[in-house]
C-alpha cells in the first residue's frame, strides 16, 4: 500500500518525473538530428558504404535503454512499485513481522 504524500512531495516527485521525461525527449531529438546529419554525410560526403548505420544502432540501443529507465522503471512506475512491495514483504517475513 503506497504511503500518502504531502502536496510538496507530490510536486517534487512530479517535477522529477517530468524532468526525466523531458531529458529523454531532448535525447531523442538530438539523436534524430545528429543521425540525419550522419546519414547525409555518409550518403553524399564521406565514402560509399553506409557507415552511418553503426553509430545510429549503437546510440539507438542507448536511447532505448534510457527510455526504459524513464518510462518503465522510473520512480513510481507500476513495475518498480511491485518489485519494491515484494522486497518489503520478503524483508518483513525475514524479520518475523
Amino acid at each position: 500500500m503506497p504511503i500518502p504524500l504531502s502536496d510538496e512531495e507530490i510536486d517534487r516527485l512530479a517535477r522529477k518525473r517530468a524532468g526525466a521525461k523531458l531529458g529523454w525527449y531532448v535525447h531523442a531529438l538530438v539523436y534524430l538530428a545528429v543521425n540525419v546529419g550522419l546519414l547525409l554525410s555518409s550518403r553524399y560526403g564521406f565514402g560509399t558504404r553506409p557507415w552511418s548505420v553503426f553509430p545510429a544502432v549503437g546510440w539507438g540501443v542507448g536511447l532505448a535503454l534510457h527510455g526504459i529507465s524513464v518510462f518503465l522503471l522510473g520512480r513510481g512506475s507500476a513495475f518498480r512499485e511491485r518489485l519494491v512491495e515484494r522486497e518489503r514483504e520478503r524483508l518483513r517475513r525475514e524479520q518475523g513481522r
